[in-house]
């Protein structure tokens, strides 16, 4: 079943990815920063635009999923037949020191046809990323400083094409399952062989290979005064993330990625099959719970609707 949906998900990359194109505007390719590095080398570009005074979370639409058979998002296999539309939302946080983008949302070229059906997700998007903030808050995607992706699923990762200028700040172990070292045994296929999906094995991630990255450690402080924290939630992937925004008004948010795609998930501790590992994915549950309860924070659960759709535009 993991297999299934992997190939689904790289179904979705491949095909929409391939129409849209790598950003030519993009940066040159990535160069690892020192590990242990917690703040970025050199002063971001856009450091002397116009940006705000107090420490702001915005939501931003980026697609619909919905899921005709929603087994696969259980192990303990009590979901079978059942159905549900997932939102996918994407966030801009903005600091008094720079912005960062986290999650990438459903793939650009959506927003010119109709909605899409790969196995048991259709999905759709209505606006880009670059279109809502444009549109709605006057950014402009060259004025953001930093993105970063909770974990590489299409869903997640799809908008990739639209960043221009920004550093990708990822985790070793995330960056790493997205670009294997290539296998140099003998059975190993020749450099630019084929997958059985059909996709080149060894350039999954176009978009992300051509960004300056940053390689960041757990609980990453992007911004140096704890207000912004990316830690580790290992499990859906092997180096899946949440992020920590520490809001003046509101108090701490958490946004979990894809820790749970559902509230019931999250309240019955379902594991989705295709996760990379259950027994990690279920530690890293009880550690984002502990942290949450210790906080009191608000918890956000990315796809659920519920916990998305009632939000004001800009959390303070």
């Amino acid at each position: 079943m993991k297999q299934i949906v992997l190939a689904t998900a790289s179904a979705f990359i491949l095909a929409m990815a391939a129409c849209s194109g790598p950003n030519e505007a993009s940066g040159p390719e990535g160069q690892e920063s020192t590990e242990g590095t917690t703040d970025p080398v050199g002063e971001p570009e856009t450091a002397e635009q116009e940006g705000v005074d107090a420490l702001q979370l915005i939501k931003l639409d980026c697609g619909s999923i919905y899921v005709s058979d929603l087994d696969i998002f259980s192990t303990a296999g009590d979901y079978a037949g059942e159905t549900d539309t997932f939102t996918d939302t994407c966030w801009l946080v903005r600091h008094p020191e720079g912005d960062l983008l986290w999650d990438l949302g459903l793939p650009t070229i959506l927003t010119s046809q109709d909605e899409q059906t790969q196995g048991v997700f259709t999905v759709s998007l209505d606006k880009t990323i670059a279109e809502q903030l444009s549109e709605e808050y006057d950014v402009a995607m060259n004025e953001i400083e930093y993105v970063a992706i909770s974990h590489s699923h299409f869903d997640h990762t799809g908008q990739v094409d639209l960043i221009d200028g920004s550093t990708w700040l990822v985790n070793q172990v995330e960056y790493d399952f997205m670009f294997p070292e290539p296998d140099v045994s003998e059975e190993a296929p020749a450099e630019g062989a084929e997958s059985d999906s059909g996709a080149d094995a060894g350039n999954q991630f176009p978009g992300f290979e051509v960004l300056e990255h940053d390689i960041i450690l757990d609980n990453h402080d992007v911004f140096g005064d704890g207000s912004v924290i990316i830690f580790m939630t290992p499990g859906h992937t092997p180096g899946h993330a949440s992020l920590l925004v520490n809001l003046p008004e509101t108090g701490p948010v958490m946004l979990t990625g894809d820790l749970w795609h559902r509230e019931e998930s999250r309240e019955l501790g379902r594991v989705p099959q295709f996760n990379s590992s259950e027994e990690a994915t279920r530690e890293s549950m009880q550690a984002f719970e502990d942290r949450a309860d210790e906080l009191g924070a608000k918890v956000i659960i990315q796809h659920e609707p519920a916990d998305t759709e009632d939000l004001p535009d800009v959390m303070r």
